[in-house]
C-alpha cells in the first residue's frame, strides 16, 4: 500500500510526499510491464498501483483547487483594480 512508508518526524506522522508517490507508481509500473511475476504478486503490486494512482490524484486534485483559487483572488484583485481607476 502506499501509505505503508510513512515518515515519522517530531511525533508526526507523515505522508510520503506526491514526488515519492508518484515515483513508487512508475516503479510498480514497470515491474508490472516485465509480465515475470506470479499471479499474487502481480495482483498485490497492481493494487498497490492503484492505492499509488488514487493518492496522486488525490494531491493533483487538491493542488488544481489551490490554483483556481489563487487565479480567481487575482481576477477580484484586477477587477478591484479597475473599479479604483474608473
Amino acid at each position: 500500500m502506499c501509505c505503508r512508508r510513512l515518515q515519522k518526524q517530531s511525533g508526526r506522522v507523515l505522508m510520503p510526499s506526491f514526488e515519492e508517490q508518484l515515483k513508487s507508481l512508475e516503479s510498480v509500473v514497470e515491474k508490472l510491464e516485465r509480465g515475470d511475476l506470479p499471479l499474487e504478486e502481480s495482483l498485490s503490486l497492481f493494487e498497490q498501483g492503484v492505492d499509488l494512482s488514487d493518492a496522486c490524484k488525490r494531491e493533483l486534485d487538491a493542488a488544481e483547487g489551490r490554483v483556481q483559487v489563487l487565479l480567481q483572488r487575482g481576477r477580484e484583485r484586477v477587477a478591484e483594480d479597475l473599479k479604483l481607476e474608473e
